[in-house]
């Protein structure tokens, strides 16, 4: 009785034993063929990594990393090319507020604008006092008493003639009254220069960007004083070397911006630091660009490449830092397949080799699993 009893337990146990190697499920084949649902060595009942490299994780840690798969298919999708870029001020929404001769600066009606805040198109931004040097301002000076004498002689002919006027000549009266209306814009004009100051007006209506001014502040003419921008149009130019990209492209977007859309306005013809400028118009309400900031753009070719589209997040790297997916091979059971990819959008990315349309590929999790020791 006792030898019946132990010939059933024994196999039970055994059974326990197995029972937690992972096995295999159908479609399991690399992109050649071969078999990757083989059993793995070693005991898998446990959220570990396998000798044979590949991962166990339990159904319920499988809920708990919110692990997604989905079924590979292949498609043809356009090609696409990486591009450095950096985010330029729209022409027609900015402008750039540059000093027209040298001066002193001061205060405009509403105080010196600073970065971020709000003008309108036409608005007093500063005021620039002109500066000269001793000797030039001393000639000024000089020319300008010349001036404001000459003046005062002018207006007392002006006023003799007019009271004689019927006894003298009419154009004498109006040759007179030309030459004090001269001096009066001479004067003017002159005095400006020594004592006055220029208005500077925004050209545009937006939001300033930079402001590089102080009240005080020495300025040169053409120094950059103020840029103005339109938060919500920016343009991003992109380099490449390639002449004719410009015409292969059909669809942009930027990496890490996927709510910004980028319009095509044109490839230029002439080199700027070895490569020629693309120019994109960037589109979107409340874009967190900013003028001069380096940016990627994906740029989507009319021209068509085959292979299995996936998101961005599906792809990780091994320790040998080459790119990776993982497979699900059983209910339990993950394995790390090596792929050659293309990025499609700033989202998604195209494996072109290491992959077969009967693969279910994790793309929700892959991380996690690939952090798993």
């Amino acid at each position: 009785m006792h030898n019946k009893l132990a010939f059933f337990v024994i196999p039970a146990f055994v059974i326990g034993l197995l029972s937690p190697i992972a096995s295999g499920a159908p479609g399991a084949h690399g992109p050649d063929g071969e078999h990757l649902d083989g059993a793995a060595s070693g005991s898998g009942s446990g959220l570990a990594r396998l000798p044979d490299g590949s991962v166990n994780v339990p159904k319920q840690a499988q809920r708990s990393m919110a692990i997604r798969t989905v079924m590979a298919v292949e498609n043809d999708h356009p090609l696409t090319v990486e591009l450095n870029g950096r985010v330029a001020i729209d022409p027609n929404a900015g402008g750039r507020v540059q000093a027209p001769f040298s001066g002193r600066i001061e205060a405009g009606p509403k105080g010196l604008p600073v970065a971020g805040q709000r003008v309108e198109k036409g608005q007093i931004l500063i005021r620039i006092k002109p500066v000269a040097s001793a000797i030039d301002r001393s000639n000024q000076e000089a020319q300008l008493a010349d001036l404001r004498a000459n003046l005062i002689l002018a207006k007392q002919r002006v006023e003799r003639l007019e009271s004689l006027e019927g006894s003298v000549p009419q154009k004498d009266i109006e040759a007179a009254r030309a030459e004090l209306s001269s001096l009066k814009g001479r004067e003017r004009a002159v005095s400006v220069s020594v004592i006055g100051s220029e208005s500077i007006t925004a050209p545009a209506s937006g939001i300033v960007a930079s402001a590089n001014v102080l009240s005080g502040q020495i300025v040169e003419a053409r120094d950059v004083l103020f840029e103005i921008i339109d938060p919500n149009r920016m343009f991003v130019e992109a380099s490449s070397t390639d002449v004719a990209l410009a015409n292969r492209i059909g669809q942009a977007s930027l990496v890490s911006f996927p709510a910004i859309d980028l319009i095509l306005l044109g490839g230029g013809r002439s080199l700027r630091d070895g490569a020629l400028p693309i120019t994109f118009q960037a589109q979107g309400k409340g874009m967190a660009l900013a003028v001069g900031q380096p940016v990627t753009v994906i740029a989507k070719l009319n021209e068509k490449v085959k292979g299995i589209a996936l998101p961005a997040e599906a792809l990780v790297r091994n320790p040998e830092n080459q790119p990776i997916v993982w497979i699900k091979s059983g209910a339990e059971r993950f394995i790390a397949q090596k792929v050659e990819t293309r990025a499609l959008d700033a989202n998604t990315i195209v494996v072109v080799k290491g992959l077969s349309p009967e693969n279910r590929v994790v793309v929700s999790g892959t991380a996690l699993i690939n952090q798993i020791r």
